[in-house]
């Protein structure tokens, strides 16, 4: 029972409309419209209920004291605004409500307050939104402390493309010894071809070759060393004569 009554309070959550009225709707009829017994917004303790009853116009509410709905705008065929308002005098009157027809529909204008307090309950639900997730991202630990871990942050770091890891440069040591093996080779393989510049046809390398020594100066010296092993050597000394020895 609670809960229907809450919803009946509530009016500006709620529309209403009868089918069979929208093609027919229009600035004389939409009051009677607005006082169907099945429309939610509408009050049966009014002054338009009394002059409906007596078969009376409208212009009698003028003369009478307590609740009455006027059409206060009309936008044919589409809008119509109808208001609540307590009359106290034939010429003093407080505004209670309004409500807007559009197309047929019935709703009820939100006053000033709810406008404001509907602003700010959207604000803050926002903002509380924003803490909450901010504080789902947070972690701590007592060795590392707070930091924030967020969700797509392993997805981004797998999509990141993996940074080659820079070379340690070589030591003097280490280039010394490879410019020494280079020359090394570059004087026992000299090139073939050179290229002058980036992108031009490589040029041959005219290689002189240094002349052979004739055939009899090679076997003249291949001669020299088995002559000299030949040679004889130096007489030795004779043994020293032996002397008779005098008695």
């Amino acid at each position: 029972l609670a809960i229907f009554v809450h919803f009946v309070d509530n009016l500006l959550g709620i529309s209403w409309v009868d089918s069979g009225w929208v093609p027919i709707l229009n600035p004389g009829n939409v009051l009677d419209y607005f006082s169907e017994r099945s429309n939610p917004f509408y009050d049966r303790t009014c002054n338009n209920e009394v002059v409906k009853m007596q078969r009376l116009t409208l212009e009698h509410l003028n003369q009478m004291v307590g609740v009455e709905y006027i059409l206060l705008h009309a936008q044919e065929p589409i809008l119509y605004i109808i208001r609540k308002q307590q009359r106290q005098s034939s010429t003093q009157v407080i505004p209670l409500a309004d409500y807007y027809i559009i197309a047929g529909v019935v709703y009820q204008a939100p006053d000033l307050g709810t406008v404001i307090s509907s602003r700010v309950l959207s604000a803050v639900h926002g903002i509380q939104s924003a803490f909450d997730e901010a504080m789902s991202y947070c972690r701590y630990h007592p060795s590392k402390g707070y930091w924030w871990h967020f969700k797509d942050q392993e997805e981004r770091e797998k999509a990141k493309p993996k940074s080659k890891k820079k070379e340690e440069p070589s030591s003097l040591f280490q280039r010394q010894r490879v410019d020494t093996l280079l020359l090394d080779l570059r004087s026992k393989f000299p090139p073939t071809f050179y290229q002058p510049k980036p992108g031009e046809k490589p040029i041959p390398v005219e290689v002189k070759k240094e002349p052979e020594p004739p055939t009899e100066t090679i076997k003249q010296e291949e001669r020299e060393p088995g002559t000299k092993a030949s040679a004889p050597a130096p007489p030795s000394k004779p043994p020293p004569e032996k002397r008779a020895r005098l008695q």
